[in-house]
C-alpha cells in the first residue's frame, strides 16, 4: 500500500493541465450500452474508477480498447449478459448508472447496490421512482436491484431533489423510451450537459440539459459518438486551492470559468486574485487568507466536491469562517485528520467553525475518502515539516499523477511504500 509524503512550506508556481472530468467520463462510458455501434471517448482520465468501469463493461461483454493515452474506443456490440455484480459495483457508486440503459436497450437489468465513498447516505430510490414511472417493473433481491420492462415508455417525472445520478439513468434511458420524457427538477451540472452532448451525438432528440427542466423524445435506437471529455472542475478547484494556500502563483490550463462560479468568487473573497486567461484560469496569492463562509449546495452552488479542499485553506485563514455542508451528512471526515495538523475546527452537525492558525505542521494522518485525501495534501503542502498521508488508494480514484503535477509546480512530494 502506498503513502504520500510531503515536506511542505514550498511556494507553487507554473502551469499544470487539468485532466477530464471523472465525473463526466463515467456516465459517457456507461451509455456506451445504450448501442451496438463503436464509441471514442477522448481526454479520459486514468484513475481507478475508470479502470474500475472498464472492467465492468468487459464483464458485460463488451470491449474496450486503449490506442493511445487518455482515449478509449468502446463497443457493446457484444454485451451478453445484463448483470453487473457486487464484486465491481461494490468500490465504485457510478457502477449504479448501467442500470437505465441496459433496461433501455435490453429490457432487463440485474444490478447490485452500489458502494464508494463512505460520506454519507445516497439512495437510489429517486432512481427508481423514475424508471418506475416509466414503466419498469423493479424489485430489490438480495442485495441487487432487478429490473424488467418490454420497452419504456416516456414520462413525466419531478425529481424530489436534483440528484446527479438519477439525471443521468433517468436521461440515459428515456433516450430510447417510447415517446417523450420531461424531467423536472434535473440536476444542472456541467457534467450533465456533457452527458447530453454526447447522447444528441449518437442520436438522441434532447433540450434543456443544463436546466432545471430537460425533454427528451425517445428514438428508436443510437448510433456511436467521437467525443472528449470536459476538464475536471473539481481537479481544476483543487489546483487553483494548491496556488492559494502556497502563496503561490498557478495557471490551470483547459480550465473553465463558467464551471466554477461561485467557487471562484469565494476564492477572490478569501483575498486571492483569480482571473481568466487564454485557455484557462490563473490564481495568485501573496497574502495570508481572509476567512470566509461557504454552504455547499447543488450546482451552481458551492461544490460539495471543494468543501474539504477550502476548509484546508480557512484553517490557514485570518478569522473564523463557518463552513456548512448540505449535500452529504459525513462529509466532515477530514476534520479529525486537519486537527492532527493543528487546525483549530469546531462541528456543531452540518456546520464547523474554522478559527484560522498562522500555521499548521506536518504529521501521519489518514485519507477516510476522495475529497478528504487530498484536502490533506494541500494541508501538507502548506505545513510546517513532514506530513504524511497513508490509504491514498482513495486519492487514485480521482486524481491522476498528482504528486507528479503538484512537484512540477514546485512541490516537495512523492509515493512511497507504506
Amino acid at each position: 500500500m502506498d503513502k504520500i509524503v510531503i515536506d511542505g512550506g514550498r511556494r507553487l508556481a507554473g502551469r499544470v493541465r487539468a485532466g477530464g472530468a471523472k465525473n463526466a467520463a463515467l456516465p459517457l462510458l456507461f451509455a456506451t450500452l445504450l448501442t451496438d455501434k463503436p464509441c471514442t471517448l477522448r481526454n479520459v482520465p486514468s484513475v481507478a474508477d475508470i479502470r474500475t468501469t472498464r472492467r465492468l463493461l468487459e464483464r458485460l461483454g463488451g470491449s474496450v480498447d486503449e490506442p493511445e493515452a487518455n482515449t478509449l474506443v468502446l463497443d457493446c456490440a457484444g454485451v451478453d449478459t445484463q448483470e453487473a455484480p457486487y464484486d465491481l459495483v461494490r468500490t465504485m457508486r457510478a457502477s449504479f448508472l448501467t442500470l437505465g440503459p441496459l433496461l433501455a436497450r435490453f429490457g432487463r437489468a440485474r444490478v447490485s447496490q452500489p458502494g464508494g465513498c463512505a460520506i454519507g447516505s445516497r439512495p437510489v430510490d429517486i432512481h427508481l421512482a423514475g424508471l418506475a414511472r416509466m414503466g419498469a417493473q423493479i424489485e430489490n433481491v438480495a442485495g441487487y436491484t432487478e429490473a424488467r420492462c418490454k420497452r419504456l415508455k416516456g414520462a413525466y417525472i419531478i425529481l424530489e431533489m436534483p440528484s446527479v445520478g438519477a439525471t443521468e439513468n433517468l436521461l440515459m434511458a428515456a433516450t430510447l423510451a417510447e415517446g417523450g420524457t420531461r424531467i423536472e427538477n434535473a440536476a444542472r451540472e456541467p457534467e450533465i450537459t456533457d452527458l447530453a452532448d454526447a447522447l444528441t451525438a449518437m442520436g438522441a432528440r434532447i433540450e434543456g440539459a443544463g436546466s432545471s427542466v430537460i425533454e427528451i423524445e425517445g428514438v428508436d435506437e443510437l448510433g456511436g459518438y467521437d467525443h472528449p471529455v470536459i476538464a475536471d472542475r473539481i481537479e481544476v478547484g483543487t489546483f487553483l486551492i494548491a496556488a492559494a494556500i502556497t502563496l503561490g502563483d498557478v495557471t490551470v490550463e483547459g480550465a473553465r470559468a463558467d464551471h466554477l462560479g461561485v467557487f471562484l468568487e469565494a476564492l477572490s473573497a478569501a483575498g486571492a486574485l483569480v482571473e481568466e486567461v487564454p485557455g484557462g484560469i490563473r490564481c495568485v496569492n501573496d497574502a495570508r487568507a481572509k476567512a470566509v463562509d461557504i454552504i455547499t449546495a447543488p450546482y451552481p452552488g458551492f461544490p460539495t466536491d471543494l468543501q474539504a479542499q477550502f476548509m484546508a485553506l480557512m484553517c490557514l485563514a485570518d478569522g473564523v469562517s463557518e463552513v456548512a455542508e448540505t449535500i452529504f451528512e459525513n462529509r466532515f471526515m477530514h476534520v479529525d485528520e486537519l486537527i492532527r495538523m493543528g487546525a483549530s475546527i469546531r462541528l456543531r452537525g452540518g456546520h464547523a467553525d474554522v478559527t484560522g492558525k498562522v500555521s499548521l505542521t506536518g504529521a501521519p494522518v489518514m485519507a477516510t475518502d476522495l475529497r478528504a485525501s487530498v484536502c490533506l495534501v494541500l494541508a501538507g503542502l502548506a505545513a510546517r515539516s513532514r506530513t504524511e498521508i497513508l490509504r491514498v488508494y482513495h486519492l487514485d480514484r480521482g486524481y491522476q499523477q498528482i504528486e507528479e503535477k503538484l512537484s512540477a509546480l514546485g512541490a516537495d512530494i512523492r509515493r512511497e511504500k507504506a
